[in-house]
């Protein structure tokens, strides 16, 4: 686990609004996004991307993954691109599970009486997708997704889920598995802290100088200040 040595000390109960990313954050789907993509560029007779190209646009709208991992695709093929990716996607998505130990750690916090909240690059229909079938939708007081408002790493989604849930950005907390999210918290003004489950490396999400990088739902707690609640 890293911490950031000068701002560890205050970390306990220190946010009133914890809010998490969902892909490769909350569920382990990072891999299979971007084979999805992959898949996807493929199928339109593209050049097939990277796998290490696709999972680093995880996190950003849906406009923005395409032009950065196929931009040989005209926008007026976006829509096409977006259902050869559902396909392929959305057969699989069913097999993969929320990161072990989380949502333990998310049901108690919320029985405990702390605010969560969830920014993500899904789109509201991907989002409600997964809320119903893990069951997780409860625990959250609020959502915002990449098409309800600008892509990470602008930080509109912050900005707004601070005023409709009346939380300074300064007291709330990102979490996420990308430096877009990160990057995001920056730019609005609240903590990041960075899990390793997902998209990023840890010297690419050290370089937002987080609060904390964890590696495990262990040090995400102790990080978060909410070990007592595993």
């Amino acid at each position: 686990m890293t911490f950031n040595s000068e701002r560890s000390p205050r970390l306990e109960r220190r946010w009133d609004l914890f809010v998490f990313d969902w892909d490769g954050t909350i569920m382990d789907t990072t891999a299979l996004i971007a084979i999805g993509i992959q898949k996807a560029c493929v199928a339109m007779g593209y050049p097939e991307p990277s796998l290490e190209l696709c999972k680093s646009t995880i996190g950003l709208s849906w406009g923005d993954i395409i032009a950065r991992a196929c931009p040989e695709c005209p926008v007026s093929r976006y829509a096409e691109f977006g259902e050869h990716y559902r396909a392929w996607y959305l057969t699989r998505e069913g097999d993969v599970p929320v990161v072990p130990g989380l949502e333990r750690l998310l049901r108690n916090m919320h029985a405990a009486g702390l605010r969560l909240a969830v920014a993500t690059g899904k789109s509201r229909r991907g989002l409600d997708r997964v809320f119903a079938r893990t069951g997780l939708g409860e625990v959250f007081e609020d959502s915002i997704t990449a098409d309800e408002s600008f892509s990470k790493p602008n930080p509109a989604m912050l900005e707004e889920l601070s005023v409709r849930c009346a939380v300074p950005v300064e007291r709330m907390v990102m979490i996420g598995d990308a430096v877009f999210d990160l990057q995001m918290a920056r730019n609005a003004g609240a903590a990041g802290v960075g899990v390793t489950f997902g998209a990023s490396s840890v010297e690419t999400l050290a370089q937002c100088n987080p609060v904390g990088i964890a590696h495990t739902v262990e040090e995400l707690a102790a990080v978060l200040g909410v070990q007592d609640l595993l």
